[in-house]
């Protein structure tokens, strides 16, 4: 009786224990830890491209065994990249300063494009038109006239319409804004050569892009919907009050007129030109499953048309090339770490936000959660799965004991 009660107690004592102890966690690795992601695909190997090389003046191509031999073509200034992927497959002085007229209306484009719906109409008033410099080209805005923003895109991109460009810039919160708001975005790109002053590529002191800068706006509109649309238009009709007259695009490349012959698969984008800038285009176009982008500036042979045929002779050694040579750099903007860019860092902050207001207790809880929280704090640190077993092994062999002290005791009475 007196060993059945002593392991009766014991026995009690150490189920006590082991409700009031906590119950033991194993340690949980790594792999457990990690949040899983479920359907992300594993990025490709990328290749590794010198960030300098496109620093370097004159030709700039590795070509590979069987690779053809980079055209020949008089332009100051130009870039051959694939607009998937954003390797330059080969490039000359690509990041030389030169004036890029109307080619500027890319980035222009992409800066206030998506502040109007194409829908959304417009009356034109006079202070909109005011400041159009000398000898611009015009889609032929008026005063007074009613327009949709579709049809203003339409004057910018098929016309080249600096009278387009005002009034687009005026919804857009005025000259000089947008001129900020285009410098913002092409840092914002990567496209750290351009110095915008005047939106619509007219000739401004000071106003300067490079070719890679030009094929980095061509290769950003692309991925706009309504930009990709506007900049492949050939033709369209562009409203006079109670009429409209057709307006054609002047990228050549495009529509195949004044003896241009048409490239297959372009896709457009944007041509200019100034007197100071000379002939300047950015051109795309698909062939099968690739999409190539080039930039020419400013060639030195062969008249007024010389901008389309070497842009034809850089787009063909591209689709020829592709695969057969290593690219020289990349169209990709160098991000900084996540946590230095603005709006990462926004992101990363309502997080952090939110995960301290989902941990902080509600009101009336500190109260309820003080004793357990002291208790927890009061726990020993450290390993404590054994201790159970142990206190349930000391109770048996003290009943043990108990009981052979017990008999001997009463062998001796």
């Amino acid at each position: 009786m007196i060993v059945t009660s002593a392991v009766r107690h014991a026995a009690a004592g150490s189920a006590a224990l082991l409700f009031v102890l906590p119950v033991p966690v194993a340690a949980a690795s790594p792999a457990t830890l990690a949040p899983s992601v479920v359907g992300e695909p594993t990025p490709p190997a990328r290749q590794y491209v010198d960030p300098a090389r496109l620093d370097r003046r004159g030709t700039q191509v590795q070509r590979l065994p069987g690779a053809p031999s980079v055209p020949s073509v008089s332009a100051l200034s130009w870039v051959v990249a694939d607009a998937s992927s954003g390797e330059v497959l080969a490039a000359r002085n690509a990041h030389r300063k030169l004036p890029p007229a109307s080619t500027l209306k890319a980035l222009f484009a992409l800066t206030a494009l998506p502040r109007h719906s194409p829908s959304e109409r417009h009356t034109v008033v006079d202070a909109e038109l005011n400041g159009i410099g000398a000898g611009s080209s015009l889609v032929g805005v008026k005063e007074g006239y009613t327009y949709k923003v579709s049809d203003l895109w339409n004057g910018v991109f098929l016309s080249s319409g600096n009278d387009a460009v005002h009034v687009l810039a005026a919804m857009n919160g005025g000259w000089e804004s947008t001129t900020r708001q285009m410098q913002e975005k092409a840092r914002s790109l990567g496209a750290r050569d351009t110095h915008v002053v005047s939106p619509d590529g007219y000739d401004a002191p000071g106003q300067v892009s490079s070719a890679y800068d030009l094929a980095v706006f061509g290769r950003a509109g692309l991925q706009d919907p309504d930009f990709a649309r506007y900049c492949s238009t050939a033709y369209a009709e562009f409203p006079a009050g109670s009429w409209s007259y057709g307006i054609a695009n002047t990228n050549r490349l495009l529509t195949g007129e004044n003896g241009v012959e048409r490239y297959p698969g372009l896709l457009g984008i944007k041509n200019g030109y100034t007197s100071n800038a000379g002939n300047t285009l950015i051109s795309a176009a698909r062939r099968g499953d690739r999409t190539l982008v080039v930039s020419v500036m400013n060639p030195q042979e062969g008249g007024g048309f010389a901008v389309y045929e070497e842009a034809r002779e850089l787009l063909d050694w591209g689709f020829e090339a592709a695969g057969r040579v290593r690219p020289v750099g990349s169209l990709a903007p160098v991000r900084a770490k996540a946590a230095a860019d603005p709006g990462t860092r926004t992101v990363s902050v309502a997080r952090e936000r939110r995960g301290a207001e989902a941990a902080a207790p509600r009101p009336g809880a500190e109260t309820a959660a003080a004793p357990v929280r002291a208790a927890r704090e009061a726990e020993p640190s450290g390993p404590s799965a054994g201790l159970p077993l142990t206190l349930v092994g000391s109770a048996c062999a003290a009943a043990l004991t108990l009981w052979m002290w017990r008999r001997r005791t009463a062998s001796r009475v």
